[in-house]
């Protein structure tokens, strides 16, 4: 045996690379560092391999180069006629008839204690390059890890499956042929992206349910793109086929009443309790877009928020407990999507970085060997589609779609390794796709010497069929039942699809309490009594003794903030969103803070977290809050990435409403590059899916010489895809909440709103980087008392002449500060000023009610720092014009390609138009 363990690695079943560090040792929560895993290969073995030092060689050389010479490809279009030297015996001076010890050298159980040269070559051959499975994991620096799978994966081919085993499997695999005949018979001008050629991913999920159940796993959360998912659905995973049936008659998938959008049926979800030999898991297939990979970071985040909520992984407070016990995660790829989209290459990246790692993802690579109408060679520049695994160093085996039982087999040993190690592996199904893109599409436009293979061939499913029957395992008669008796009960829900009602899928578990928002606007009261906030204000800067504080930090941060605590006035940014984050701690409530610089803030005003200047041990002072309910905070800094990243706090925001998620971009203008994950699944969601989410987003935005890149969050692009009214009052229950908040207090209210609230909606901030120091923008404590909450609209304090205000000023944000700077200035005093901090839901009423003080008022201007193709301009005016029944006039900066100058006197002078011009109007 060549494996030789000195550790139990089951007591910390995770292998990290070791040369890598932390900001903590001791570890922060959400982040639990493992002693360091210990191994050696045993002395037998060495002296095996150092006494046959060529054989070794030759045989670590099948282990390198075997897979490119296997034939696990079932539609090859031309053979593998690659010669490699490195194979050859006589590379190394060995010669056939020579005998060898394979003892410490190869793990096949079948070799004699003496064999030749030639009978090794055979056995190497029928490991590493045979026509069913492959594999590549010479790559892998961990020596543990390799030596693990050589032991483990040379003893595959001795692996056997009972006949109940391939008897479940062949009916799974029928069952999927069935589902795509039924439906081109029944509907045969949908797009249903069936799963014909691939049929063997049943075998994969029937395995692994199997080892799941056996392992005591709890919940596997799967993404999976479209093709193949309804028949996985309907044939595995417990959906009523009624429901597709219905959404194909033109019917939503939801109940009637219902109020979404919905979806097409290649996009359904699962939740479902299955029952796999008597024991129950929860398996949970998130919702999916046409956007190829944009949901697995979502099931990375989703299977991370389980695991808090179970205390799995990372987040057990038991030091010797497996990381990542209850929660599996499994992602299914499209060969041409998984090489070609970068979001694949962020999520890697994400695997082992701590408050992101989930214990490792077992994936799953659906090979059909072309994309849409790529071929797979024209489709990347790597040999394999599977190659980005490597990045991580992820093992990964080419397994042939058409022999079920090698699939299934390897799919148990990736899930032993995936339980052993808590890392990533690959599996690379090779198989093809039936028909084109969809079902309509023509492939051998583009594909036709492929498709000469295909369309001439036999199907998965009947092939496995033939081969059991002549192995007198499955007889026709009772494959040809199987069908029947699935296509009976497929023909019974068709007949119930016009009166069947879904079930609900919302609201439920978890959720259960949260509703959908009222057909109104709403205040919350989410204020506290200042006594508690005070306290919590001080343990937000509390340090244990010892602990080596920046001397900087200490005292602008740390006495800065206890002296403006005491005195209840002055109370900034940063120490309003420590007082709404420890209040909801406080309370009950996790609370969690993602993306790049999060711990100090981009703008080095948040310092949430403090490093030990001595050791650089990390601490966070409210996670050692005592009193309370017991909330915790996560600090999460994030790779430097934006669509992953957000996709997984999203995945984290749909999974639980009771914790708070936020994810605080470094500038607000590099949300664009998360875009698919705003457009796809955060702004459209609850829409579509009816799936709600809190999560907060916060865009550092203002116009201070910083030129295109760091001035502007786009916040006409997120006002464009909000569902507000023009023409009508809104309510709570629009998409997305956009707001633009210009004090702390009212960054507190918002925060705490979002948990305290019975229904959720996402929360797009306009977030200050001026406003962070500004000493106006500042709140005093009795912004933060009991009874108070966010207001949608600011007055002007400041006017003490109603009667003689002849002009109202409208902004949004900073801006307001410069305004009222310049009013002050020339001492204007017929012009009142009015921030709108919510724009969406647009407040109506409110704005209604705050110039109806203005009697006297002829001029009404927006003014924004924006240019006029940008900001809230074109969003306000027809609100403002249709609902309150005046002319609005536009003071700004000029349309123009780009959100900001990067020329210093162009800026300077813009700058100082917009803020004269309202007054000069």
């Amino acid at each position: 045996m060549l494996f030789h363990q000195l550790k139990n690695p089951h007591s910390n079943a995770i292998l990290r690379h070791f040369r890598r560090c932390y900001h903590s040792k001791k570890g922060v929560y959400g982040y639990r560092p493992l002693p360091k895993r210990e191994f050696r290969v045993p002395d037998e073995v060495l002296q095996s391999r150092n006494a046959q030092g060529n054989v070794y060689r030759w045989v670590e050389a099948f282990r390198k180069h075997g897979h490119k010479l296997a034939t696990v490809n079932p539609i090859s279009i031309q053979p593998n006629s690659e010669s490699i030297a490195e194979l050859r015996p006589e590379f190394y001076g060995l010669k056939s008839r020579e005998t060898v010890k394979p003892q410490g050298l190869l793990n096949a159980p079948t070799l004699e204690r003496k064999s030749t040269i030639a009978e090794l070559e055979a056995t190497l051959k029928q490991i590493y390059c045979g026509s069913a499975v492959s594999a590549e994991f010479s790559y892998i620096e961990s020596l543990e890890e390799r030596e693990w799978l050589t032991l483990h994966f040379e003893q595959l081919a001795g692996q056997t499956m009972s006949n109940e085993s391939r008897k479940q499997i062949a009916e799974l695999l029928i069952k999927s042929q069935a589902w795509d005949n039924f439906m081109a018979m029944k509907f045969p001008t949908v797009k249903r992206y069936g799963g014909e050629g691939a049929e063997s991913l049943l075998a994969f999920f029937w395995q692994l349910l199997q080892n799941s159940t056996k392992e005591e796993i709890e919940h596997i959360v799967v993404a999976m793109p479209h093709r193949g998912r309804t028949p996985l659905q309907t044939a595995l995973l417990n959906m009523r086929p009624a429901k597709v049936f219905r959404k194909l008659t033109g019917k939503s998938e939801f109940a009637d009443g219902v109020s979404a959008m919905s979806d097409v049926i290649s996009h359904f979800h699962t939740s479902e309790d299955l029952n796999v030999d008597g024991k129950n898991i929860r398996l949970s297939l998130i919702r999916n877009p046409s956007h190829l990979e944009a949901a697995n970071p979502v099931a990375m985040g989703k299977t991370r928020s389980k695991q808090q909520t179970s205390g799995d992984g990372a987040f057990s407070n038991e030091p010797n407990k497996e990381f990542a016990n209850k929660v599996l995660n499994i992602i299914l790829h499209g060969d041409a999507a998984f090489a070609g989209q970068g979001i694949n290459q962020e999520c890697l990246n994400m695997a082992y970085v701590p408050h992101f790692e989930i214990g490792g993802t077992i994936h799953l690579i659906v090979n059909n060997q072309v994309g849409f109408t790529t071929p797979g060679e024209r489709g990347r520049s790597t040999d394999y589609s599977s190659d980005l695994a490597k990045s991580i160093q992820a093992p990964v085996f080419h397994v042939n779609g058409d022999d079920p039982e090698m699939v299934a087999l390897v799919t148990k040993l990736a899930f032993r390794y995936q339980r052993y190690f808590r890392k990533d592996i690959f599996i690379d199904m090779n198989c093809y796709r039936r028909w084109g893109h969809n079902e309509l599409d023509d492939p051998t436009f583009t594909n036709p010497s492929i498709y000469e293979i295909i369309n001439n061939r036999k199907s998965v499913p009947d092939l496995y069929a033939e081969q059991l029957a002549q192995q007198n395992i499955l007889s026709e008669e009772e494959s040809t039942g199987m069908r029947a008796k699935f296509l009976d009960y497929l023909n019974e829900e068709l007949a119930l699809a016009p009166t069947y009602q879904p079930e609900p899928t919302y609201f439920e578990r978890q959720w259960s309490g949260i509703t959908t928002a009222p057909d109104a606007i709403t205040y919350w009261d989410t204020g506290l009594n200042y006594s508690l906030l005070n306290y919590i204000g001080h343990q937000s800067v509390a340090h244990p003794e010892g602990f080596h504080v920046h001397p900087h930090l200490f005292k602008t941060h740390i006495e800065g903030r206890r002296k403006k605590l005491n005195a209840g006035e002055k109370i900034d940014w940063a120490t309003a969103e420590a007082l709404a984050i420890g209040s909801l701690m406080y309370q009950g409530h996790n609370v969690r803070i993602s993306g790049e610089d999060v711990g100090r803030g981009t703008f080095s005003h948040r310092h949430v977290m403090l490093v030990d200047q001595q050791n650089n041990e990390m601490y966070i002072p409210l996670n050692e809050m005592q009193g309370g309910v017991g909330g915790k905070l996560e600090v999460a800094h994030s790779i430097l990435s934006e669509e992953a990243v957000l996709a997984y706090e999203y995945g984290m925001a749909i999974d639980n409403p009771n914790n708070l998620i936020i994810w605080e971009a470094q500038f607000g203008d590099f949300a664009n590059g998360a875009q698919i994950i705003i457009d796809n699944f955060i702004i459209s969601g609850e829409t579509k899916w009816m799936d709600s989410n809190g999560l907060v987003i916060l865009l550092p935005h203002g116009y201070d010489g910083t030129a295109s890149e760091h001035s502007s969050c786009r916040v006409e692009r997120f006002l464009q895809l909000c569902d507000s009214k023009e023409t009508a009052p809104d309510s709570d229950n629009v998409n997305v909440q956009i707001v633009n908040p210009t004090t702390p207090a009212q960054y507190f209210h918002l925060l705490r709103r979002q948990v305290l609230r019975n229904f959720r909606k996402p929360l797009v901030v306009v977030a200050p980087k001026i406003l962070l120091r500004l000493s106006a923008a500042t709140s005093t404590h009795s912004d933060f008392q009991e009874g108070t909450h966010f207001h949608n609209v600011l007055g002007d304090t400041a006017v003490t002449n109603v009667e003689g205000v002849r002009k109202v000023i409208l902004c949004s944000g900073k801006h307001f500060y410069n305004l009222n700077d310049e009013r002050k200035a020339k001492s204007i005093t017929d012009t009142a000023i009015v921030r709108l901090e919510s724009l969406s839901p647009f407040p109506i009423h409110e704005l209604q009610e705050e110039l109806g003080k203005y009697k006297n008022a002829k001029t009404f201007i927006w003014s924004q720092e924006e240019h006029r193709n940008m900001g809230a301009w074109s969003f306000v005016r027809p609100r403002f014009e249709y609902l309150i029944g005046k002319q609005l006039v536009y003071c700004g900066r000029n349309e123009a390609p780009t959100s900001a100058t990067g020329v210093g006197e162009v800026h300077k002078r813009e700058a100082e138009e917009v803020i004269s011009g309202p007054f000069k109007i």
